[in-house]
């Protein structure tokens, strides 16, 4: 589609575009969910279920990290101290279909992202969409290792902590299988959204919401921010909090190098148009 096209395009247009890559997109998002739902067994026994598990490698790495320093910890432990149940008729199904979903979303994630470039690139000058060629790429990657982070990191961490917390011996962990999804997907899926915080930076410094001297300016307020953050996906304890905010400490800093750079090229465009 010409530019000349795209700046006719009226509102109505741009929503009836939007509304085929959202279709495309949903589309896409069932296909791979139907997949999942078809190999779900093997989901739930080896992905999902699998931080159950002591000889899973975090608590693995972790167990032997503390005989290494000489101290005691859960991580060693034969058992997680809890118990998988369901309470409800529908209680198994609707988790099924829900970790489908997810699973959907997850792997058709670079499909996503690229629809949504397909809607915004038509925008672009010729030689910005040039040099974005590399956004759905990296979008990708950041978000797969964010999802990674939050599944071996984030999720053994507030496991055992959670499972080990006791108010009395009388007080068994009979953990609903709703409540162990959510702690698991909230965990994957939040981990991989703010591993996507870069490209955020660099979308908002193109249309000049952000620079490198705001991002500087609040930077100790972003690193509360971050706590925060940290605290919301993480169990109370300052180890995993202090765990999960590095990454993200480093992803902020990496975004105001990003958006020095894209400051950087914009003036330089500047000087040769003048």
């Amino acid at each position: 589609m010409a530019k000349k096209e795209i700046n006719e395009m009226s509102f109505l247009d741009h929503l009836e575009d939007l509304r085929w890559h959202l279709i495309r997109i949903c589309l896409a998002v069932v296909i791979v969910a139907t997949l999942a739902f078809i190999f779900s067994r093997f989901i739930f026994k080896e992905i999902i279920f699998a931080p159950l598990d002591m000889t899973f490698p975090t608590y693995h790495f972790l167990c032997n990290t503390a005989n290494f320093i000489g101290i005691n910890t859960t991580f060693c432990a034969e058992e997680m101290p809890m118990i998988i149940q369901n309470r409800t008729m529908a209680g198994q199904f609707s988790a099924d279909i829900w970790t489908a979903i997810l699973a959907g979303f997850i792997i058709s994630f670079p499909y996503v992202i690229y629809q949504l470039w397909k809607f915004i690139s038509p925008g672009l000058h010729n030689n910005e969409r040039k040099h974005s060629r590399g956004f759905i790429i990296i979008s990708s990657i950041l978000f797969f290792i964010g999802v990674l982070f939050g599944y071996y990191i984030v999720t053994p961490l507030s496991l055992n902590f959670l499972a080990n917390y006791s108010i009395a011996d009388l007080v068994d962990n009979q953990i609903d299988i709703s409540s162990y999804i959510a702690l698991v997907r909230s965990s994957a899926l939040a981990s991989g959204l703010i591993f996507e915080l870069p490209i955020i930076i660099y979308f908002l410094t193109k249309i000049g919401l952000v620079t490198p001297e705001i991002l500087r300016k609040y930077r100790k307020y972003a690193l509360v921010v971050v706590l925060i953050l940290s605290a919301i996906i993480t169990p109370p304890d300052i180890a995993s909090q202090v765990i999960v905010a590095i990454p993200i400490i480093i992803l902020y800093q990496v975004s105001i190098y990003i958006s020095k750079i894209v400051i950087r090229n914009q003036k330089r465009k500047e000087k040769q148009h003048v």
